[in-house]
């Protein structure tokens, strides 16, 4: 059959202040590839600032949206359509009563394919209801996470970060939510790698640090399904990787060990030490 109903609007988010209904995605239609919903704002309100791991095309049906991101904002109005490309840094605010608008979002919103910087406890209320419903599509722990992390960067890049005397931070911090991608299954350090970094030709180490000392940091540790890292995609077979992501930068006190990583031309072959 080529022509069937799919599923019913599900409400993931009420506040006083407005609430979304999914009409199609991973809690509407279990469907991972694209998300359909209506939003509809009571009161003057706004979104934390928000990165996206996917692209957003917001219609507005009825009253204003407007949108902050690096570099500058807009304002769309009832019949205009506002498009987020992947990677972007934005906030959106509805600074009129009765605002509705449709979100259409490719690959379908999950929580972890939208980063929030939440600010007050109304808000991580928010985060906590969607990580809830759409726990199913997201990766889960199955056992404690490892106290030791792994971080891989480029050689020029750390040495760099050390003469500064500041934190370190990857080329893609910014691009990818703020935060710094890690690991904490050696055994997957190098099918990272060549996955992600073959194209840089710079020698590379290995970071090593522990949850603990980045937490004695002020730091947090978010374990999460594989990201991006920048434009680049996971590997097809990473769907049940569950990954810590540090929600910040590397400051060098934190680093226990700095691991030379092995190449023959492009292939990163060895971390001796770690992973041979």
């Amino acid at each position: 059959m080529v022509v069937k109903v799919i599923g019913a609007a599900v409400r993931v988010v009420e506040t006083p202040e407005f609430y979304i209904d999914e009409y199609a995605g991973n809690v509407g239609t279990k469907d991972d590839q694209l998300s359909i919903a209506v939003v509809r704002v009571a009161e003057p309100t706004a979104e934390p600032w928000l990165t996206l791991h996917y692209d957003e095309w917001i219609c507005v049906v009825k009253g204003r949206v407007d949108c902050e991101f690096e570099g500058g904002s807009l304002t769309a109005k009832a019949g205009e359509t506002i498009f987020v490309a992947k990677g972007t840094r934005f906030r959106p605010s509805f600074p009129e009563g009765g605002t509705e608008y449709v979100p259409v979002c490719i690959p379908a919103f999950r929580p972890d394919r939208c980063i929030r910087e939440d600010s007050d406890a109304k808000e991580s209320k928010i985060a906590e209801k969607l990580q809830t419903l759409h726990a199913p599509a997201s990766a889960v722990l199955s056992e404690p996470p490892p106290e030791v992390l792994y971080h891989m960067c480029p050689v020029p890049a750390w040495e760099a970060a050390k003469k500064s005397g500041g934190a370190y931070y990857p080329a893609t911090f910014e691009a990818d939510g703020h935060y710094t991608h890690a690991t904490g299954v050696p055994a997957r350090l190098l099918e990272t790698a060549n996955h992600f970094y073959q194209d840089d030709s710079h020698a590379w180490v290995c970071l090593q640090m522990t949850r603990t000392a980045l937490r004695q940091a002020g730091i947090f540790v978010r374990d999460e399904e594989a990201m991006p890292v920048g434009d680049k995609a996971v590997g097809e077979s990473w769907g049940k990787w569950v990954c810590p992501h540090i929600v910040g930068g590397i400051p060098l006190s934190v680093v226990e060990k700095e691991h030379p990583m092995s190449r023959e031309g492009p292939q990163f072959t060895a971390i001796p030490g770690v992973c041979d």
